[in-house]
């Protein structure tokens, strides 16, 4: 019991419009090993217990119940409020589970719309000067991740390409840098991301050191 008390706490994040993809992949393996998939793939009948039913009939049908009763549990209690209302009258996790799948995932028309949008957004991000490169880059590869759920490939070089053009001009003598002593299209985003944080570093203990400095000479 201690065993799945612990891994139902791992349970996926909250399903809401958004995140439905991420979700979806991340529900399966968790039902799956829970020993709880098959009340979501095969809307199977309980079948009522016959007049002086044996123990294991009476075990068999209780296991099953529950299987498909905890089923229906884990995705009520995975998905967001809005998203509930729009399944509480269904019966059977199946039904809940493709109604989901045609609701958000849609066919090909509803994908080839959101993936537009997604690179739409992706092309239209820009970095804030409050933001470190870590903030930025996560921001990016969050829009990234929700691309190739679509099955879309994009490929890491386009978000280094997009990155190296779109940072403030702070980062300006890392990117001179890299152009000098770098092939700018073979570069990885980890290279690239290593170079700016290493930037980052160095200002952030400049600025020490002037705090420091400064205090110094006030006492």
């Amino acid at each position: 019991m201690d065993g799945e008390a612990s891994f139902s706490s791992m349970a996926p994040t909250t399903c809401n419009v958004e995140s439905y993809q991420i979700w979806a992949i991340r529900m399966q393996p968790y039902l799956e090993a829970l020993d709880l998939w098959e009340a979501v793939e095969d809307h199977y009948e309980i079948v009522p217990l016959p007049n002086n039913p044996t123990i294991a009939q009476i075990k068999n049908h209780k296991e099953r119940k529950t299987m498909k009763s905890k089923a229906n549990a884990c995705l009520f209690t995975t998905v967001s409020s809005t998203v509930f209302t729009r399944i509480m009258p269904l019966k059977s996790a199946k039904e809940v589970w493709y109604y989901l799948k045609a609701e958000y995932e849609g066919d090909e028309r509803i994908r080839g719309m959101q993936l537009l949008n997604l690179l739409r957004e992706f092309e239209l991000q820009r970095m804030k000067e409050s933001e470190t490169i870590n903030e930025y880059s996560d921001r990016r590869l969050n829009i990234v991740n929700r691309v190739r759920l679509l099955d879309s490939t994009f490929n890491d070089s386009r978000i280094v390409e997009k990155i190296l053009v779109t940072v403030p001009k702070k980062f300006e003598a890392t990117v001179t840098t890299l152009e000098n002593t770098k092939d700018l299209s073979k570069i990885t985003l980890a290279e690239l991301l290593s170079a700016f944080q290493a930037q980052e570093q160095r200002r952030v203990m400049r600025q020490e050191g002037v705090v420091e400095g400064a205090l110094l000479v006030k006492h």
